[in-house]
């Protein structure tokens, strides 16, 4: 699988972790648990918040939020893949409902959340460079809840949810690189290993070892890595 970041990238990501500038994704998404608590408080009529995200393997979950009712609702938007924060998502601008029980934007949502005690919402993207990558929502158990002056509140806080996002995101992908790497060098070990064994054993050069591991890489239609391992694999069954 092919890594999003460079090798700059990468070293980067090394250095940090070791010398600590880098926050981990723990600190990340404990930050973005704040977020959530703050648009509460700043949002007066506000009964909760959450943060939506995309997981690397495509699907949309949220990462943080304020109360389990507001991860509920969440969940639904996602399912269904209807609702504000899908639309704020897909859209990238603030998006408001009023109203549930008179909403006609979204039907399957508006029935599904109806159970719950939520009857308005407000929804804005999370934008870093040229992409969205999530959405916060805040909700409320009254109609007609959020004012201009509270989405411009909630556009601020959304700009520093979509900055801690991105961070996670490159978190993320730094560490499945950092797992790559590791195993691209526990399979160079083995092809080493392998041409040991193969030249101890027929007294040949490493080229001419490391050709017959081809070889036999070509003859049984498997990874050069994989021939390795069976090859050291029998050199140590035979030595005990």
């Amino acid at each position: 699988m092919a890594s999003d970041l460079s090798v700059g990238e990468e070293l980067t990501y090394v250095f940090a972790r070791t010398t600590g500038a880098m926050p981990s994704a723990e600190m990340i998404e404990s930050a973005l648990h704040l977020v959530t608590s703050v648009a509460v408080q700043t949002i007066e009529t506000a009964a909760g918040a959450g943060i939506s995200r995309t997981e690397p393997g495509g699907a949309r979950t949220t990462i943080a939020s304020s109360a389990p009712l507001v991860e509920r609702a969440d969940a639904l938007q996602h399912d269904l893949d209807e609702g504000p924060c899908i639309d704020a998502w897909n859209r990238r601008t603030v998006v408001r409902c009023d109203d549930v029980e008179s909403e006609t934007r979204w039907p399957r949502w508006v029935a599904a959340v109806s159970s719950l005690d939520l009857r308005s919402s407000m929804s804005a993207p999370l934008v870093a460079g040229d992409e969205a990558v999530g959405a916060i929502t805040v909700y409320s158990s009254r109609t007609r809840a959020f004012t201009e002056r509270d989405e411009g509140t909630l556009l601020l806080l959304a700009a520093q949810a979509a900055i801690l996002l991105d961070g996670f995101r490159a978190v993320e992908r730094a560490g499945r690189l950092s797992e790559e790497v590791r195993g691209a060098l526990r399979r160079r070990d083995v092809v080493n290993l392998a041409k040991g064994v193969v030249m101890g054993r027929d007294g040949t050069t490493e080229d001419a070892a490391f050709a017959y591991l081809v070889s036999l890489s070509n003859r049984d239609h498997r990874p050069v890595h994989e021939v390795a391992a069976r090859v050291v694999d029998t050199a140590q069954r035979r030595n005990r």
